[in-house]
């Protein structure tokens, strides 16, 4: 399974690398620290999934969830922010997004997500 990475942090992006090369069947295909390099690059790359921060340099994650979400095949996003408010949660599921986790309380919920999604799709 591809997987995109979209988060202005350097730290969070390589903490994501991190847990998720521990995860079966995971390909990194990229990352992106603002959100005209995350739709220019998702367009190209077509990941299976994309990690997506809500606020992001050049935007929010929530343009880059809207981009992807008119593209076909659609990539299943995962909203993780520091913002976990209700407005943003209902925003992001009202655009398209498949899941919303707060960094600081369910960040490894993200592994645990990709790796069931790769386990579905593997079988």
């Amino acid at each position: 399974m591809k997987v995109f990475i979209a988060d202005d942090s350097e730290v969070v992006c390589q903490r994501l690398v991190d847990i998720l090369s521990e995860v079966p069947r995971i390909e990194i295909v990229g990352q992106a620290g603002d959100v005209a390099e995350a739709i220019r690059s998702i367009q190209e790359l077509h990941p299976d999934a994309v990690v997506l921060d809500v606020r992001m340099a050049g935007g929010s994650g929530i343009d880059v969830l809207k981009s992807i979400k008119k593209s076909e095949p659609t990539p299943v996003a995962i909203m993780l922010t520091n913002y976990p408010y209700a407005q943003y949660r209902k925003r992001c599921i009202d655009e398209g997004a498949d899941f919303f986790f707060d960094k600081s309380s369910e960040f490894e919920k993200v592994a645990e997500v990709i790796g069931q999604l790769a386990e579905d799709s593997h079988n």
